[in-house]
């Protein structure tokens, strides 16, 4: 073969070598052959409108839209401490186009459900961490309390008639409820809701008596004056509320909980849509600007990549395991 001819093959070749790369690295596939995201993008909240999964998804919700150009659509699916929503998600197509914002109660749940429709850890592939936000304790402004030991000694003088609300059973605010009343030795009465609104509205009408619910959907409430907030769950103070002690600080050592959220998507996802995803919402979780408006509301943002975000998601799951086990509450 000529010299010359083979010097065209190579070239031919080259050229069409580095045009593969140059596609690939330009875009990201679904496998379809388009580059991702080519059509908008769902986030399914498992909790109903003002909550806090809810407020923090749609806190990032418009920058990641213009991160991805494309619409970020975020739909609530409330019902069954987030399980609703997310089995929406674990039974939808892998190509990232339904993504899933995890609350802590998912990780509750794999223990407290006896049957449930997916699995967290193996139906679910992880894709970055939003934020932590601590619970606080909150009452009525009737109630006759001012400190979490007030609370502690009214339950005493009154066992079983004090009722305390949560987002449902085996939600966080539920298991948190369930530490103070072991902890404490009280009895109170428990009281399931349809998500964080729904509680605190009655909250507010004193149709309850206390409910642990995170920063986001209560301290505005509660700097109005129309809750009475107690404490916060966190190891230490937070920053939004500095006058506010801790359980530990009000006599019951070692009380810790919160909630946070996770972008989940269904397993199988593409790598490479997953890690674009996760470095976009990782950009997010550093801006100042997002950084500034959870602080402002008691949140915190959380910067993982998918294997710390997996990592982090197990360690819970094996965590509340055990106060799920030890507390002997069960959902059939």
């Amino acid at each position: 073969m000529p010299a010359a001819l083979r010097l065209i093959r190579m070239l031919v070749f080259s050229c069409f070598t580095l045009a593969m790369a140059l596609a690939n690295a330009q875009s990201t596939s679904t496998g379809s052959g388009q580059a991702y995201p080519a059509k908008p993008v769902r986030i399914i909240v498992p909790f109903p409108p003002g909550s806090g999964a809810d407020i923090t998804t749609r806190l990032f919700a418009p920058r990641l839209s213009e991160a991805l150009g494309q619409a970020v659509v975020v739909e609530n699916r409330a019902g069954a401490a987030g399980n609703i929503g997310a089995e929406v998600v674990a039974r939808a197509a892998p190509d990232g186009y339904t993504l899933l914002t995890a609350p802590a109660s998912l990780a509750i749940g794999q223990t407290l459900y006896k049957k449930l429709p997916f699995d967290l850890l193996r139906d679910f592939q992880a894709v970055s961490m939003l934020a932590s936000v601590p619970f606080v304790l909150v009452v009525h402004p009737s109630l006759p309390v001012r400190s979490v030991k007030d609370l502690i000694a009214l339950a005493k003088a009154r066992p079983g008639q004090l009722n305390y609300a949560s987002t449902g059973n085996g939600s966080s605010p539920h298991l948190t409820a369930e530490m103070l009343k072991m902890q404490a030795r009280i009895d109170a009465v428990h009281v399931p809701y349809k998500g964080t609104p729904l509680a605190v509205t009655d909250l507010l009408t004193g149709q309850v008596s206390f409910m642990f619910a995170n920063a986001l959907s209560v301290l505005p409430l509660v700097n109005s004056g129309r809750l009475r907030a107690l404490a916060v769950t966190s190891a230490k103070r937070n920053s939004a509320t500095p006058q506010l002690p801790t359980m530990a600080e009000s006599g019951l050592p070692g009380f810790e909980s919160g909630t946070w959220f996770a972008v989940l998507a269904p397993a199988g996802t593409p790598r490479e849509v997953v890690a674009r995803l996760s470095a976009e919402i990782g950009k997010l979780t550093q801006h100042p600007d997002t950084r500034e408006k959870l602080a402002a509301q008691g949140a915190e943002a959380l910067t993982m990549n998918p294997g710390e975000t997996a990592a982090h998601i197990r360690s819970e799951v094996a965590k509340w395991g055990k106060v799920v086990a030890a507390s002997g509450a069960r959902v059939d």
